[in-house]
């Protein structure tokens, strides 16, 4: 979900060209969930090999990483570790509102009304043990490194771009500059080529609104946040300036007499001393052509011409570097 800050944000278009070489920290749970949820048939029902095994997100993982790949993109996946404690709120409605879905896509199949389950659907899907545990098995048989965080998968994620690790967090959530990511990209993995690419800069973000990321961090949490509500009627352009005229969250509390269900201390925390995992070795290396052939299609009935093809775009990456090893590390 995020916080809601495009009101009060002014990204810079760009192209795809200016990745090229780049390394991409991606959030995988964003990506995946993005799968599960477009990658369906026609009633809404997602994509599934002879056994019944949901393989929306192989399909998703596979097409995606190798055209980021042809691209001249390295990507890395971050999966997620033990949320904190406050996000249970937001959790917990996201669980009610697929329940609810599963209900009416039920309902509107029952009726024949396919369409309908199909909207209904795509805001059913769940990223199960058994999911997360396929995706990593996939990208280590494609050669693409993942790194399991300690903690929130965007923390991770832009301290490896603050750290000097990668050059940008590739996400829709304008979370990842609260974390502290110096360059964040939106729209990266949305399909269609109808968005174009966003590219939110940190330093210029808060050049821009003449304020500090402690101050931005400030604002997210009168906005509100993954892990508390904000203030009702507070929005960004209302929370930056409320900020900037009583300079941080703890005088505009007391200025308006403001009561925060979360103690801003914690919120503040959560943003800028976030748990990270400080040890990961980021290598590419050539596919497992053999394997992600038999997991692919010998074991989750994919079409072996379109994954060839798809591992194709892994070889052509190869071919346009001086060596091997100026790519793959």
């Amino acid at each position: 979900m995020g916080v809601k800050f495009r009101d009060i944000l002014n990204p810079e278009n760009i192209k795809f060209e200016q990745l090229e070489s780049k390394i991409i920290v991606l959030d995988a749970a964003n990506i995946i969930y993005q799968f599960l949820s477009s990658i369906r048939q026609v009633d809404g029902t997602p994509l599934m090999d002879q056994n019944g095994n949901i393989t929306s997100h192989f399909s998703g993982i596979l097409y995606r990483t190798s055209s980021l790949i042809e691209k001249g993109i390295k990507p890395v996946y971050i999966f997620d570790g033990t949320s904190d404690i406050l996000k249970k709120g937001t959790q917990n409605k996201r669980r009610e509102i697929k329940e609810e879905s599963q209900k009416k896509m039920e309902k509107a199949l029952a009726e024949g009304r396919i369409e309908d389950a199909r909207k209904y659907a795509v805001r059913t899907s769940r990223m199960s043990p058994k999911i997360v545990e396929g995706s990593k098995k996939l990208l280590e048989l494609l050669g693409i490194p993942y790194i399991q965080a300690k903690g929130e998968g965007e923390a991770q994620a832009s301290y490896m771009v603050e750290n000097g690790d990668a050059w940008c967090v590739g996400s829709q959530d304008y979370d990842c500059i609260l974390f502290g990511a110096t360059k964040m990209v939106r729209n990266l993995t949305i399909t269609g080529g109808k968005s174009s690419l966003e590219l939110i800069d940190l330093e210029t973000v808060l050049k821009n609104l003449q304020i500090t990321r402690e101050q931005l961090v400030d604002v997210a949490i009168l906005v509100g946040t993954d892990f508390n509500l904000g203030v009702k009627g507070i929005g960004a352009k209302t929370g930056l300036k409320l900020i900037k005229e009583h300079e941080n969250i703890y005088n505009v509390i007391n200025e308006l007499n403001i009561k925060m269900e979360v103690e801003p201390d914690i919120l503040r925390n959560i943003f800028l001393k976030h748990d990270i995992e400080p040890n990961y070795n980021l290598k590419w290396t050539s596919p497992d052509t053999e394997g992600a052939i038999q997991f692919l299609c010998g074991d989750h009935d994919f079409s072996q011409t379109r994954v060839m093809s798809a591992l194709d775009k892994f070889k052509k990456i190869d071919n346009t570097q001086k060596s091997l090893k100026d790519w793959f590390g």
